[in-house]
């Protein structure tokens, strides 16, 4: 892909780092001097030392080849005049960090994919690693709904059990559903069917519309988030 990324800041070194390694084409637009020649210095991109709030910045940046455009700078102001030039050059994907959720529909409105600010969401994974030490890893959808990684203990409810089985006796409900299941010895994770029985040690995918309440992880033999 042909990409554009204004500022190298936090966010956006990283980003550079892995949009050029992925052998992508990348054009990165950063206002401060020394911060623009690091990046030159350091990976195989062109590197603009110029405003991205200018139609003509982005007009030499490649707008009217490129793919896509990544907004990252700690300035939700000038990410919105980025995204509104872009819509006005027809960059087929636009993106942008925005950092006050307030300005998260003014984004929305005008058609721009949005992260939150990742700060934000680092200082939430750190809490419920804390909160909840059962879940591997999580991911929330919507308001309550959550995509997270549990493995089950040797003592679990649903250890031993089909899928269909942890259905009928009540220990999963409608909405919980089993998405995948690693297995050591297994070179791919299993697509769950009623028919598969649930052993120890595995690690499950575990979508919930309701998110992962004590209830459910209880399921898996995990009670220590009840203790914290």
């Amino acid at each position: 892909m042909y990409i554009i990324i204004v500022g190298a800041g936090d966010i956006g070194s990283p980003l550079i780092d892995i949009a050029t390694r992925s052998g992508n084409e990348v054009v990165v637009i950063e206002r401060d001097t020394q911060k623009a020649d690091e990046i030159a210095s350091q990976y195989d991109c062109l590197v603009l030392n110029a405003d991205a709030t200018s139609m003509e910045t982005l007009e030499d940046a490649g707008a009217e080849r490129a793919d896509a455009i990544i907004s990252t700078t700690d300035q939700d102001a000038t990410n919105v005049m980025v995204c509104l030039l872009a819509t006005e050059l027809e960059i087929p994907a636009i993106t942008s960090v925005v950092h006050d959720a307030e300005h998260m529909n003014l984004f929305r409105q005008i058609g721009v994919n949005t992260i939150e600010n990742p700060q934000h969401l680092i200082a939430g994974y750190l809490y419920r690693a804390v909160a909840r030490p059962a879940i591997v890893d999580y991911m929330r959808i919507g308001e309550e709904a959550e995509v997270f990684e549990i493995t089950v203990t040797g003592d679990a409810p649903i250890a031993g059990k089909t899928l269909t089985e942890a259905g009928e006796e009540g220990l999963l409900s409608d909405d919980v559903l089993i998405v995948a299941i690693e297995r050591e010895g297994e070179d791919k994770p299993l697509t769950p069917r009623g028919s598969t029985r649930v052993k120890a040690n595995d690690l499950l995918t575990v979508y919930s519309a309701t998110g992962a309440d004590p209830e459910l992880t209880d399921i898996f033999g995990h009670y220590e988030d009840r203790e914290v």
